[in-house]
């Protein structure tokens, strides 16, 4: 694999540290896009340097996930936020109780929307602002 497509992968799936690391790295010209990831080395960054690009968020990240608070016994609701705190505070503003659990998902994870299947990942290109409600899901035996 070449340097280019994990660099691009790590912007695409949010992980801010391997981007800035590879970033650090091409800014020193320490290694090229067009490289095998067989040539990151992590003895090669200067870690004060890269320490001061993440905390600058160079490169705009601002991480949000999913996450499955459960009301009841049969329902949850999926709230997109930037950590487990901010989802149990908004379901709380929101909902006017505790949730019973925060747990996080995958954005990955797969769910069907009318005639669509689309991940959460792909739902949260829909909002701009953020913490969101994604939906609801009501488990009937």
């Amino acid at each position: 694999m070449k340097v280019r497509t994990l660099y691009l992968d790590s912007i695409h799936y949010e992980e801010p540290m391997l981007a800035y690391y590879i970033l650090h790295l091409l800014e020193n010209k320490r290694i090229t896009l067009d490289d095998d990831i067989s040539k990151l080395d992590w003895e090669k960054s200067n870690h004060e340097q890269l320490a001061a690009m993440i905390k600058e968020n160079k490169l705009g990240f601002h991480p949000i996930k999913i996450f499955s608070l459960k009301m009841d016994q049969n329902n949850f609701v999926f709230i997109f936020a930037a950590s487990p705190e901010e989802a149990t505070q908004f379901y709380i503003q929101t909902f006017r109780k505790l949730p019973l659990n925060c747990v996080q998902q995958l954005l990955e994870y797969e769910l069907v929307r009318g005639n669509e299947t689309l991940t959460f990942r792909d739902m949260k290109k829909e909002y701009v602002k953020f913490p969101a409600v994604a939906g609801c899901y009501v488990r009937e035996y």
